[in-house]
């Protein structure tokens, strides 16, 4: 699959790495996101799932900066959506926010959960402010992502909402 240059941007830091040690090891609060793509809950990646890697996390974000973890297929696999990561995420970040994305995976469209976390509280845009801030920042191509998929990935079905908790 292409990213089309957009780990080329000399904004992006891709570490590929213990994530828990690099939080740990790093000081300073110079990320705006930090976006994990781990393995499911269990087993090593256990410690990534815990109120103290998300406070090691948001340590290390600007004022208005997020972090995004992925937390299982509910869809495919609800049994391994990790109960209570919402709640230990919310004990640091002011507001966290479940969504759907959607992606492909061995050549088959796979449904994710996902957490985002965020520092501050800030507006969410509306699908005409995201298609400006697309267009703003010169993004073409996108093959998913626009203003309507926004809106509708915070959109979650009853099944999903009841993993998630309120």
């Amino acid at each position: 699959m292409s990213t089309s240059g957009a780990l080329d941007d000399p904004r992006l830091a891709l570490k590929i790495e213990d994530g828990f040690a690099f939080v740990r090891s790093t000081t300073e609060h110079a990320s705006t996101l930090i976006v994990l793509d781990l393995t499911d809950p269990g087993g090593p990646s256990a410690p990534l799932y815990t109120a103290d890697f998300y406070r090691a996390c948001a340590a290390r974000l600007k004022p208005a900066g997020a972090m995004t973890l992925h937390i299982a297929s509910p869809v495919a696999h609800p049994d391994a959506h990790p109960r209570g990561a919402r709640e230990r995420c919310g004990r640091r970040f002011a507001i966290v926010t479940p969504y759907l994305t959607s992606h492909a995976a061995l050549r088959r469209a796979v449904d994710d959960g996902v957490l985002l976390g965020r520092v501050s509280i800030p507006a969410c845009p509306s699908p005409p402010t995201v298609d400006r801030r697309i267009a703003a920042a010169r993004l073409r191509d996108l093959q998913y992502y626009n203003g309507d998929m926004h809106r509708a990935a915070l959109a979650l079905p009853n099944f999903v909402r009841a993993l998630t908790g309120p």
